[in-house]
């Protein structure tokens, strides 16, 4: 019997918006396709919510594939494991998250299992005549185009924020497939992790972005940007030229060289808006600028734009916003 596998990503031992949109486009195809939903999870130990968080957002069935060298990340590995209970099941579609490590896995998964593969769909594919058709983002997010494949098994990676996470409610069923990695696959090994020690929402994961560039002047002045950050609940983020000048940690960096972001919200203050910068952040649902040039380029993609001084607009907005907060509590 063919299914639809979803390749649930645990990050610090957790089921991430990533993953809940995954399994939201695997849902709905499957809908389309009368299909069942198998959420598959790849770990040295399982979180023990699995069955019910998976079951919640669409999964029919939950398959664990348990080894103690799925300790630490390894695509070759993940890859292997995924081709071969695709053809040991006979499953013929698979979805994984454009995350990181999604993006590391979907190309080898897609000569493993012999499978095309349609990267950063923004769609679910859409049977015809020809075979699946699939919408994604094109020339660094400038055009879209249509991609069809006729060939099975067929893979899809779901770009960042393209579904928002929707509740399908099943009774999932749990099931253990047996798999040990073959040592060639183990070449990549993981001898140590560094993690940045901070309480601030994460850049992939967050709705809403508020992001500067030279405009500040300098390091001492990103206290505004803080300041508007927080009374939106939002992440921070900044331009390439300050991260490389170190104003700002390289882990802030949007752009086509550094993290891509969709949020619902970005706020773009005192950035240009070249097209590098544009190209990591310009899938965002919404996009404010702030900017005392006029004529900067990011203003043509802009939802809202202010023209003026980022050292009196901002304190301003942070005021108003604050204030309305206040007023709407209740």
């Amino acid at each position: 019997m063919s299914a639809i596998v979803v390749w649930a990503e645990l990050k610090e031992d957790r089921f991430k918006k990533p993953t809940l949109e995954a399994l939201t486009a695997a849902h709905r195809w499957a809908d389309s396709l009368g299909l069942p939903v198998w959420a598959v999870v790849i770990a040295h130990e399982p979180p023990k919510d699995a069955l019910s968080i998976l079951g919640e957002y669409g999964a029919d069935k939950v398959i664990k594939v348990v080894a103690p060298e799925f300790a630490n990340f390894s695509p070759n590995a993940y890859a292997r494991a995924l081709a071969v209970l695709m053809r040991e099941k006979n499953a013929s579609y698979a979805v994984l998250p454009q995350s990181y490590d999604g993006r590391a896995i979907a190309p080898m998964l897609s000569i493993w299992a012999d499978a095309a593969l349609i990267s950063g769909a923004t769609t679910v594919p859409e049977k015809t005549e020809e075979g699946f058709m699939a919408r994604r983002i094109a020339y660094s997010n400038k055009g879209i185009e249509w991609v069809r494949s006729a060939h099975l098994p067929l893979i899809i990676t779901v770009k960042a924020s393209a579904f928002v996470p929707e509740k399908k409610p099943k009774t999932a069923t749990e099931e253990e497939f047996s798999f040990k990695p073959k040592p060639e696959d183990l070449r990549l090994k993981v001898i140590g992790i560094e993690k940045i020690a901070t309480d601030k929402i994460p850049l992939t994961e967050a709705e809403v972005v508020v992001s500067a560039g030279r405009g500040l002047k300098g390091p001492e002045n990103w206290g505004i940007i803080e300041e508007l950050a927080q009374v939106l609940g939002a992440a921070t983020a900044c331009s390439k030229p300050v991260a490389d000048v170190g104003w700002r940690p390289h882990h802030e960096h949007v752009g086509q060289t550094g993290i891509q972001i969709s949020p619902n919200l970005y706020v773009a203050i005192g950035i240009s808006g070249a097209i590098q910068h544009l190209a990591g952040v310009a899938s965002s649902k919404n996009i404010v600028v702030i900017n005392n040039d006029p004529e900067a380029p990011f203003f043509k993609v802009a939802d809202y734009g202010i023209v003026g001084d980022a050292f009196e607009v901002v304190p301003r907005l942070t005021e108003a916003i604050r204030r309305y907060k206040e007023q709407h509590a209740h």
